[in-house]
C-alpha cells in the first residue's frame, strides 16, 4: 500500500502538487477541503486530468486534518495505491431529506459483494437524515461489514455542503468507497468525552430526526431556555450543547445528538440523526480536556483492531462542536491520536456535521454526534 499527501494551504489545487501524487498511480484518491474550493467549477476536471483512473471521493469541511495539524480553508488531498487490494467508488444523489433511506440503499447495493471488508461513506450534511442513511446502506450491502466515514460540513454555517465523487461535485451527493479483498484490514473506534447536565427530558413528539416536544413543550421553546444569551446564534450555538440520548428506562443507548437546524414557526429542532421516539434527551456539555482524553480512546480501540496490519492510513472525523469547544486547541485532539496509533500512519479527515463508526468490534454502524471516530486501513502484503 502506497500513499502520498498533500496539503495546499490556501485550498488551491496546483498541477506540480498533483503530478507528484499521479507518480503512484493511484487507485483511490481522498480530497477533503473548504465550500468555497470545492465550488471551483474547475476542480473536479482537473482532478479527473491528473487521475483518469483512480476512484475519486471527498467532501466540504468544517476544518481538514492532515498530519497532527487543523486546517481551515486548506485542501487536502491523499492518493493512494493499493498492492493485493481492490476500491469501488459509487455514488447517489439524495434531493430531499425523505430520499435518505432509499439512496441509501441503492448505493449499498452498487457497493455489495462477497469480498467486501469495509465501507467509508461522506454523505451531504444538511437536508439529510444521516441515521437513514447508513440504515439504507447496510439493508443494501446485505451482509453485516463495518461502514465509516462522515456527513460534509460547512465551517459553522450549515448552509452547503458539497460532495466529490466520480462524476461530479454535487450538494445532494453520498459516495461510498467499498474495500474488497483478503488483504484489508480495517480498525474502527468511535469516542465522545461529554458531560450531561440538567434534567431528562421525555420526547413527546418527534418524527424521524425532527424534534417537535419534550415533555409536552415545544422543543425549541425548551431549548432556548437552557441556552440563555446563546439562543440568539442558533443553530450554530446549538454545537456546544447537543443532546444525549436515552431509552425509556432512562439507561444511556451510547449515541449523542447535534442540531442541524431549527423551525421556529414549527417550534422543533431539526437533529443530525434519528431519534428514539419513546425515549429520553438530556443537554451535554464538554471540557478541552474531556474532549481530548475521548479521542485518545477511540485512536487506542482502533489500532487494537489492525496490530496484524502494516503502517496505513487512518481517516479522523471529529464534529465539528468539538472544534468549537476547543478552540486554538483543537490540535491536540489530532496529536493525541496519532501518538496512540502506529509509527509512520498517514492521517487525513475532517471536522464533520455527522461521524458514522460501528459501536465498537461490531458492525452495528451508527451515526454519531460530538465524537471522535478513528479509522484504520491497512494492507497485509
Amino acid at each position: 500500500m502506497k500513499m502520498i499527501q498533500k496539503v495546499f494551504p490556501d485550498g488551491r489545487l496546483r498541477e506540480e502538487g498533483l503530478r507528484e501524487l499521479a507518480a503512484i498511480d493511484p487507485h483511490l484518491v481522498l480530497v477533503f477541503g473548504s465550500r468555497e474550493r470545492f465550488s471551483d467549477p474547475g476542480m473536479h476536471a482537473m482532478l479527473r486530468r491528473h487521475f483518469p483512473a483512480a476512484g475519486l471521493a471527498g467532501c466540504t469541511t468544517a476544518g481538514e486534518i492532515a498530519g497532527d495539524r487543523v486546517h481551515d480553508g486548506a485542501c487536502v488531498v491523499t492518493a493512494m495505491h493499493f498492492e493485493r487490494s481492490s476500491v469501488r467508488v459509487r455514488s447517489a444523489r439524495i434531493a430531499t431529506m425523505e430520499d435518505s433511506h432509499a439512496m441509501g440503499e441503492q448505493l449499498g447495493r452498487a457497493l455489495a459483494g462477497e469480498d467486501l471488508q469495509g465501507v467509508m461513506l461522506f454523505c451531504k450534511g444538511v437536508a439529510v437524515n444521516g441515521s437513514a442513511v447508513i440504515e439504507g446502506v447496510m439493508a443494501g450491502l446485505g451482509r453485516p461489514v463495518p461502514v465509516t466515514g462522515g456527513l460534509a460540513g460547512d465551517g459553522a454555517a450549515f448552509a452547503r455542503t458539497l460532495v466529490l465523487d466520480n462524476e461530479e461535485v454535487s450538494d445532494t451527493g453520498v459516495v461510498g468507497i467499498g474495500f474488497h479483498g483478503d488483504a484489508v484490514r480495517i480498525g474502527h473506534g468511535s469516542q465522545g468525552g461529554w458531560e450531561p447536565f440538567g434534567p431528562a427530558r421525555r420526547v413527546t413528539r418527534s418524527s424521524g430526526n425532527i424534534l417537535y416536544e419534550l415533555d409536552g413543550r415545544p422543543a425549541l421553546d425548551l431549548y432556548k431556555s437552557y441556552l440563555g444569551d446563546y439562543a440568539r446564534n442558533l443553530p450554530a450555538s446549538g454545537l456546544l450543547f447537543p443532546f444525549e440520548m436515552l431509552g425509556g428506562d432512562h439507561a444511556r443507548v451510547g449515541l449523542i445528538r447535534t442540531i442541524l437546524g431549527i423551525d421556529e414557526q414549527a417550534g422543533s429542532l431539526i437533529l443530525a440523526g434519528d431519534i428514539l421516539p419513546d425515549g429520553f434527551l438530556r443537554l451535554m456539555h464538554a471540557s478541552t480536556d474531556a474532549l481530548v482524553t475521548g479521542a485518545e480512546g477511540a485512536a487506542k480501540k482502533t489500532r487494537e483492531m489492525v496490530r496484524d496490519g502494516g503502517t496505513g492510513l487512518a481517516l479522523l472525523v471529529s464534529c465539528v462542536g468539538r472544534k468549537l469547544v476547543m478552540g486554538d486547541q483543537v490540535d491536540e485532539e489530532v496529536e493525541v491520536v496519532l501518538d496512540a496509533l502506529a509509527e509512520g500512519t498517514v492521517t487525513t479527515g475532517f471536522y464533520s456535521y455527522g461521524e458514522i463508526s460501528p459501536f465498537s468490534s461490531v458492525t452495528d454502524c451508527r451515526l454519531h454526534n460530538q465524537t471522535m471516530t478513528v479509522t484504520c486501513l491497512t494492507e497485509v502484503v
